[in-house]
């Protein structure tokens, strides 16, 4: 979901809204950068019950499997110095489901929507 705009209450917002539309508790934690946009992070904890972790100043190793994604995401031609001002929901939503759509080793070459809806609606199964 694109947040109206980059500051704190907007993230929230668009973080409330997401989590809100997934099966309650299909996440346990998300862990923030330090970035000022995340200040609001106690609200957004309380609101779904959710823990916050914030990765350390100068270590995306802590958030590797958000920095492997952006590596794919650059390659569906989304540079590190696009400006998102002028992208729409729409053209996340296609790249996004894009990305959701292909085959995985680390899912036993599932795609990451069927492992997602197996597990909302209880056959989770990976081995």
């Amino acid at each position: 979901m694109k947040p109206e705009g980059r500051k704190a209450v907007d993230i929230e917002n668009s973080i409330n809204e997401w989590l809100q539309s997934v099966p309650k508790n299909l996440f346990k934690s998300i862990t923030f950068d330090c970035g000022k946009e995340f200040s609001n992070w106690k609200s957004i904890s309380n609101t779904n019950d959710i823990a916050i972790y914030f990765a350390d100043p100068g270590t995306p190793s802590q958030r590797g499997l958000n920095e492997h994604s952006n590596g794919l995401l650059r390659k569906d031609g989304l540079p590190k110095e696009m400006d998102f001002n002028q992208v729409n929901q729409g053209f996340i939503s296609s790249v996004a489901s894009k990305r959701n759509h292909i085959p995985r080793k680390s899912l036993n070459y599932q795609t990451p929507l069927e492992v997602f809806l197996s597990y909302v609606n209880g056959k989770f199964c990976l081995a």
